[in-house]
């Protein structure tokens, strides 16, 4: 890079800063470009592909072979912290709608437009995709795990949609117990755990778990309901980290709970679908650690060469989020006509193929970004758009859907 585009670098940096208004809280903007880019940067580096004797690409992951994997999957796994800049976010938002007038209703309803654009953006174009990647020779199997790698993500963007519905239950809870309105949630996952694995759990039918999907997720969501109310402060931050922590700690060392927050392949146990009561501990940590870095990451972010990174990421957020997987596939399905391309279509099971793979992580952030140039019209309002285009783009959607629901 020469000296002039470090320049140009510069000055792009100075008119963000400039543009950005006083009263604008960087490390919430900070905090949730942090947790965003943590989800790519997992799913890159703890997923891996292996390629068959026919050519076809399938999932593998790098933690059923590299126990050392699992401490990197608690940095990583950083959901806790986007449900709880999230929560403190929406009760944010919906005072200023109602400020303005604005029914509830109203509100939730744009709310779930911007999350809802990028999906069906995404979801149509694989169904498209799908038919002339198979009639140009792409195998079968590569096509349905590169549907996984896709839908992967995405569930999180229905979860982050039912409990943002569910804004206005959390600010009255929030109202009349602060930030022990989370504790609840909390138990009620402790008490399905309980029941999945104490001693009568093959009496415990699998639907049980389940049930853990609202209080997982709803956890820290709550907790930033709190937040950005001002009924949770430091001393509940500290409450949280040194509880969190220790918690933690007790459910891997006493409790035998998996190491990894991540599904491992051939595992009979995981944490992450639905939530056990390991991730709600490492949320807890992770949220207390960020209500205490607030003012310091704020003061951080005062520096325009790192806050320009931050607004970048959180004007491209569900494209980064929807994306991702694509740009991965889009270096690793072409390389599979080559053979087994270390860290891209090798087996993971090795330390070389971490620094492989290393190495491939800024080619899969290019071809993300040079996709985002292209999709990222999916996250503005689709004012404009024909109604027969919209209607077209729900039927793609939903047709990848149907496609994608058989082959997970």
């Amino acid at each position: 890079m020469t000296s002039d585009d470090l320049g140009r670098l510069r000055r792009a940096a100075l008119r963000v800063d400039a543009r950005t208004p006083a009263h604008r809280d960087r490390a919430l903007d900070g905090l949730r470009a942090l947790a965003l880019m943590a989800v790519p940067t997992g799913h890159w580096l703890l997923g891996g592909l292996t390629r068959s004797d026919d050519g076809a690409l399938h999932n593998a992951s790098p933690l059923s072979h590299l126990g050392f994997f699992a401490p990197v999957s608690w940095v990583l796994q950083m959901l806790g912290v986007f449900f709880l800049v999230g929560g403190h976010a929406s009760v944010l938002s919906l005072r200023r709608a109602t400020e303005r007038g604005d029914s509830t209703a109203a509100w939730l309803r744009g709310r779930l437009a911007r999350l809802g654009r990028p999906v069906v953006g995404v979801t149509a174009v694989w169904a498209l995709l799908l038919p002339l990647l198979h009639a140009s020779g792409v195998p079968g199997a590569t096509l349905r795990t590169g549907a996984v790698l896709v839908v992967q993500p995405l569930w999180f963007v229905g979860v982050y949609a039912g409990v943002t519905a569910l804004t206005p239950y959390s600010v009255r809870a929030a109202r009349r117990l602060g930030g022990w309105a989370a504790a609840p949630l909390l138990g009620a996952v402790a008490v399905v755990d309980l029941l999945r694995y104490g001693p009568w759990a093959s009496a415990v039918p699998d639907w049980l778990a389940l049930v853990n999907l609202l209080p997982g997720w709803l956890f820290a969501y709550q907790l930033g309901v709190a937040w950005g109310m001002g009924r949770f402060g430091r001393r509940g931050a500290w409450l949280l980290l040194c509880g969190g922590a220790a918690l933690f700690a007790v459910l891997l060392l006493v409790f035998h709970y998996p190491a990894s927050m991540v599904g491992v392949p051939g595992e009979a146990r995981t944490n992450s679908h639905p939530p056990s009561l390991l991730v709600l501990a490492l949320a807890s940590a992770q949220c207390g650690a960020a209500v205490l870095l607030r003012q310091r990451l704020g003061r951080w972010l005062r520096r325009p060469a790192l806050w320009a990174p931050v607004v970048a990421v959180n004007l491209s957020a569900m494209t980064i989020f929807c994306w991702h997987q694509s740009a991965m596939l889009a270096v690793a399905v072409p390389s599979a006509a080559f053979g087994s391309v270390p860290g891209l279509t090798g087996a993971p099971d090795s330390l070389g193929w971490v620094a492989a793979r290393l190495c491939w992580l800024p080619l899969f952030a290019a071809a993300l970004l040079g996709i985002g140039r292209l999709t990222r019209r999916f996250e503005t309002p689709w004012t404009g758009v024909p109604r027969a285009v919209r209607t077209a783009a729900g039927a793609l959607a939903a047709c990848f859907a149907v496609y994608a629901l058989a082959v997970v």
